[in-house]
């Protein structure tokens, strides 16, 4: 079996487990809790066929004219790096949806953590963008802005997948929860994506072997999230905390962020004091004065 055809077979491969999560995603009703993964989930396997048949087309192998080949060949251009940009959008909203559900359980870190969350969101954007070096000029210039951002992203999901598995137990989730899972599936595919990338720029030499290899780890993710989506998922176990621990006192602070305390009268409180300590001396100056008088009568 030639190279071209295994690469084939896989991507068909791919392409059945995106199909085959799509119908198990909606069969739960997952797409309610995650609505961002559902779309990226339909847009991939919706674009997966029409790459297809513009490669076809690019190829000569549907319509040979020089004409044809050029309009599928600038078609899968914008189609490519469209769909490329949509998905690293579309991926910082499936982050934020699996932080909501991790935190669930503690309501004022989750209100605090989502602050910080898009705080942290924004400044990658910003820093991604001012680092952009657009080496290339016109339309290209797309290119050098795509993948950027879904570099920006990428490391997103593998600080999120760090901080789930560093707080699971403090938590209380399970690893056969579906946050977990989706951000495991996310985490290892950004991942696979840097080691790749940096492999490829040292040895040119094993590029169709790394590529066979990237390949795997997608569908070895894709086939994690078939598992995530066909088995039960367990009930989550409420997060009991004593009074004095750290955890809670940071949730009750982070609640009591934003939410106006008992107003004071402060002003007024200050003025009745300040009165009485004047009425205080003038009463204590009178006796002294009396008291002075009497004596010497």
């Amino acid at each position: 079996m030639s190279s071209q055809i295994a690469m084939t077979a896989m991507t068909g491969v791919e392409l059945l487990l995106f199909a085959v999560i799509v119908i198990l995603f909606w069969r739960r009703g997952l797409h309610h809790r995650y609505p961002a993964m559902g779309a990226y989930l339909v847009l991939r396997l919706l674009s997966e066929p029409l790459s297809s048949l513009l490669l076809l087309g690019k190829a000569g192998k549907i319509v040979a004219t020089p004409e044809f080949r050029r309009l599928c060949e600038q078609a899968y251009f914008f189609k490519f790096w469209a769909v490329y940009i949509a998905s690293a959008v579309i991926l910082y909203f499936i982050c934020l949806e699996i932080f909501r559900s991790a935190l669930s359980a503690v309501p004022g870190l989750l209100k605090f953590g989502i602050v910080i969350f898009r705080w942290a969101v924004l400044v990658s954007i910003i820093v991604t963008f001012s680092t952009v070096t657009f080496s290339h000029r016109g339309l290209l210039a797309i290119t050098d802005m795509a993948i950027a951002l879904m570099r920006s992203v990428s490391l997103l999901e593998i600080c999120l997948l760090a901080f789930l598995c560093l707080s699971m137990n403090a938590l209380r989730l399970s690893m056969r929860d579906m946050a977990f899972g989706l951000a495991l599936g996310f985490g290892v595919m950004a991942s696979n994506d840097f080691v790749t990338v940096s492999l490829i720029s040292r040895f040119a030499s094993l590029t169709d072997p790394l590529q066979f290899a990237y390949e795997g780890v997608i569908l070895l993710s894709l086939g994690t999230w078939v598992a995530y989506c066909a088995l039960p998922e367990p009930v989550r176990k409420p997060v009991l905390m004593p009074v004095n621990s750290t955890i809670y006192r940071w949730n009750e602070i982070a609640s009591a962020l934003g939410h106006p305390g008992t107003q004071v009268a402060g002003p007024q409180q200050a003025n009745s004091f300040f009165l009485t300590d004047v009425e205080n001396v003038v009463e204590k100056v009178l006796s002294r004065n009396l008291k002075s008088r009497e004596s010497e009568l």
